[in-house]
């Protein structure tokens, strides 16, 4: 599919090379790598990335992803103090943390999370932490344990509509992860929770509004919304390109619904612009 006008954003790599350099030196993996982001040039540019630990292989095989999929190496207990350290020298005020789906973990991930949110949490800089986190398998324990370090942000994205689950996350499950966003309010109410989706990969509209209106259901604060760009030939193909207009509709409408704060627009990602959701 030839694509229009507002998707044509370029990449400036030398931009990025400062935080690279940060990164690899301090044997951290960021999102923004691993995923393919588009915005790459833009956050790495202002010294702004977002942190991806427990290693940059995926358990799961999600069509629509750029993470690599396959067999993840061990947990590494020294990380979350090294991402403190990248986080001190970028003098970050506020912290996204996410990682890939660590299925092959008996606690998924969550001992690690909680960890790093700890370790960012003795540095004075830092005025909030956001976590998005996978699933945990629908396991509340796991997710009451990471809650216990008291990240301000917990996100947690569905990424499309229930219909496309099965072809696009086939080890994902759409109800379990509103069940996420639904525990982390019973949890803990005064935890702000996020969510994203993505446009352009078959959805229909009333299925848009419908997990519009599941996600305020659950008491979910803040939404993202952004164009479907396929990482890669192999993965799930594009179906549609969104209008900006379009996009600008979806936001009205969430923010008429309920949603705190709503970003909408083609190159919007969940972890872009992470701090702007407490703005005005």
């Amino acid at each position: 599919m030839k694509k229009p006008s507002w998707l044509n954003k370029k990449l400036d790599l030398s931009l990025s090379r400062n935080l690279k350099t940060l990164l690899k030196g301090l044997n951290l993996h960021s999102v923004c790598e691993e995923a393919l982001c588009p915005n790459i040039s833009e956050c790495f540019g202002k010294g702004v990335a977002a942190f991806m630990i427990l290693g940059n292989i995926c358990t799961r095989d999600c069509k629509f992803c750029g993470v690599r999929k396959g067999i993840p190496a061990g947990v590494d207990l020294a990380e979350p103090g090294r991402v403190k350290e990248a986080v001190k020298r970028l003098r970050l005020e506020y912290v996204v943390i996410t990682s890939p789906t660590r299925d092959d973990l008996e606690d998924a991930g969550a001992n690690i999370f909680c960890l790093t949110v700890k370790e960012l949490k003795t540095l004075g800089s830092v005025k909030k932490i956001e976590i998005l986190i996978p699933d945990f398998l629908g396991r509340k324990g796991l997710l009451e344990k990471v809650l216990k370090s008291s990240p301000n942000v917990v996100a947690h994205n569905l990424e499309t509509v229930p219909s496309i689950y099965s072809l696009i996350r086939s080890k994902a499950y759409y109800e379990r992860s509103l069940k996420i966003l639904k525990f982390i309010k019973e949890i803990n109410p005064g935890i702000y929770t996020k969510s994203a989706i993505m446009l352009g990969l078959g959805e229909k509209d009333f299925e848009v509004r419908d997990v519009l209106r599941d996600l305020i259901e659950v008491d979910c604060d803040f939404l993202s919304i952004g164009q479907y760009l396929p990482p890669s030939k192999s993965s799930w193909p594009l179906k549609k390109c969104v209008s900006p207009e379009e996009f600008k509709q979806w936001q009205d409408l969430a923010l008429k619904m309920g949603f705190r704060k709503v970003l909408s627009a083609p190159y919007v990602r969940s972890s872009y612009l992470a701090h702007t959701y407490f703005n005005p």
